[in-house]
């Protein structure tokens, strides 16, 4: 809430320090953000959490990638549906009494259920398992202690972090979410033993993301390293999981604190599913209105709420004013979403911001709930 208020006294960015020696160009407004979201800068030399999961693929075996991942996520939507109900069970079970209920640990069990299933082939009990899940506490555990490492200056020393009890926790945690990847991984290779070609496997089921991966070769028919396939892997199915249950979280809280806009969602979902159990691929032209809540819910609580890079080279933004090499810039998502100058009335709920007409006279870097760019998903 600090970053929102001093982007009411500083209109594009503002300097924000970490400790006496870290200085991050907090960007706050999409013109700026577009410069930087544009460029193919890396990320910053101080990302901490690079040690729970790793960038990989080349752009062109990663667009390969996408469009296998995106068959067997449509292929496996019946499964995906099972989860769901799964979910829905637990929490009809809690409709009946006046217990409550963390909302986000049971969103993120049933989103990883459902990407271990659809991703990775995976059989899964975490839903039933619920808080004992070794994997979620871990990913809980690592994204309190990443937080909590950039807020203590101390701890920006490798040496003191590892030395201290945080750090202990942390490589504790790492431990926990490998040895979970490591499993899967080892699972699936048992399996693909006998199998040394992708179309035997998949005239005999799917292809999931994992299956591309371990057949993945580049130009000199190298596959991926244990170590590389092993960061894959986590990165695919700890974001995978993780931002997808906070879209979906906070989603939720949207639309219990607005209950005339969940009546309209309800009536509008209850329409095109015409009967149906479930709603498909091709009905979601059918849900406008949920669809711009969705659209409202992100924009108030981005899932991703800042990225950072290290530039490389001088940047110079719209207004003339430029950064030497080597600076580090932030975009704030969430501020940026709540830029008073951009957004009417940044705070309240309103769907209607997103109706083509009201979109079309907005910047595109104004709404980026998942960053944009050539380095989209790289945060």
């Amino acid at each position: 809430m600090l970053g929102l208020k001093w982007g009411e006294q500083y209109p594009y960015a503002f300097p924000l320090w970490f400790g006496p020696s870290i200085c991050i160009l907090n960007i706050h407004h999409p013109d700026y953000a577009k410069t930087l979201l544009t460029s193919t800068e890396p990320k910053d030399d101080f990302n901490w959490g690079d040690e729970l999961y790793l960038p990989g693929f080349s752009d062109n075996r990663l667009l390969l990638i996408i469009v296998c991942i995106a068959y067997s996520f449509f292929s496996a939507d019946m499964v995906a549906s099972l989860f769901l109900c799964l979910f829905q069970d637990k929490w009809e079970r809690y409709a009946n009494t006046e217990e409550t209920f963390e909302v986000f640990e049971h969103v993120s069990l049933m989103t990883l259920d459902s990407i271990l299933k659809c991703a990775f082939s995976c059989n899964s009990n975490c839903q039933t398992e619920g808080g004992r899940n070794a994997y979620i506490k871990a990913v809980y555990e690592l994204s309190y202690l990443i937080n909590f490492r950039v807020r203590t200056f101390p701890y920006h020393s490798d040496l003191i972090f590892h030395l201290s009890p945080h750090g202990f926790r942390y490589r504790r945690a790492c431990k926990v979410a490998h040895s979970h990847t490591d499993e899967v991984i080892k699972k699936r290779k048992e399996a693909l033993k006998e199998e040394t070609e992708l179309g035997r496997i998949q005239t005999k089921r799917y292809l999931d993301f994992l299956d591309i991966l371990l057949f993945a070769r580049d130009e000199k028919q190298q596959g991926l390293s244990d170590e590389d396939l092993r960061a894959e892997v986590d990165t695919f199915m700890f974001e995978g999981h993780d931002t997808t249950a906070s879209g979906l979280s906070f989603i939720l809280y949207c639309l219990a604190c607005n209950p005339e806009h969940q009546k309209l969602c309800r009536d509008e979902v209850c329409q095109a599913l015409e009967g149906k159990d479930t709603i498909e691929w091709e009905d979601l032209h059918k849900i406008p209105y949920t669809t711009m809540c969705i659209k409202e819910s992100l924009r108030l609580y981005p899932p991703v709420p800042g990225i950072s890079r290290q530039i490389t080279k001088p940047m110079t933004f719209f207004d003339g004013r430029t950064l030497p090499a080597g600076s580090h810039v932030g975009v704030s998502v969430f501020a940026t979403h709540r830029n008073s100058t951009v957004w009417e009335d940044p705070n309240a709920f309103d769907p209607l911001r997103f109706l083509p007409e009201n979109v079309s006279k907005r910047s595109p870097h104004a709404y980026v709930p998942f960053s944009a760019g050539p380095r989209f998903g790289k945060t």
